[in-house]
C-alpha cells in the first residue's frame, strides 16, 4: 500500500472539515427544534432503516452504533414526548417495535426538509472533497517494463 502524500493529507483533511460542518449543521437544527442530536438520529434512523429490517431496538442501536440500553433511553425520552411509540411483534412476543407517531413524523419531516437545503448548498463542497480522496485512490497501476 502507497505511503499518503500530502495532497492525501490535504483531501482527507478537507472531508473531514467538510463532514464536521454538516454534523454540526445537524446538531445544531435538532436542538433549535427541541430535541438532542441522538434523538433525531434515532427518529431518522427508524423511518430510514432497509427494507426487510425491522425497527426493533437491537436493530436500532446497530444501526446508531449505540448500546441497547443507550437506544431504550433514548427511545424513553422520545416516547415521553409523544414522538414514538412501542409495541410488542405480533411474530415475535419478545420483540419490542419502535414506530413514529403523527408528532414525530412531523419533527422528522422539519428536520429532513432543513438537511435537506443544507445539503443542497454544502453538497458540492463535500461532493468535491469525497472526489478528492477518491481520485487519490484511483492512480492506476504502473505495469514494469513500460
Amino acid at each position: 500500500m502507497p505511503q499518503p502524500n500530502l495532497r492525501d493529507f490535504r483531501a482527507l483533511a478537507e472531508l473531514r472539515y467538510q463532514i464536521r460542518l454538516f454534523l454540526s449543521f445537524s446538531e445544531g437544527a435538532a436542538r433549535a427544534s427541541g430535541i438532542e442530536p441522538q434523538q433525531h438520529q434515532l427518529l431518522l434512523t427508524c423511518k430510514g432503516l432497509p427494507l426487510g429490517s425491522s425497527p426493533n431496538i437491537g436493530t436500532l442501536a446497530a444501526r446508531l452504533c449505540l448500546e441497547h440500553n443507550t437506544v431504550v433511553q433514548l427511545i424513553d425520552k422520545l416516547q415521553a414526548r409523544g414522538y414514538v411509540t412501542r409495541a410488542r411483534s405480533p411474530e415475535n412476543r419478545r420483540e419490542v417495535l419502535i414506530a413514529l407517531t403523527e408528532s414525530g413524523e412531523a419533527a422528522l419531516a422539519h428536520l429532513s426538509a432543513l438537511h435537506r437545503e443544507q445539503l443542497r448548498t454544502a453538497g458540492p463542497a463535500l461532493h468535491a472533497a469525497i472526489g478528492a480522496i477518491l481520485g487519490s485512490l484511483e492512480k492506476p497501476a504502473r505495469v514494469r517494463g513500460d
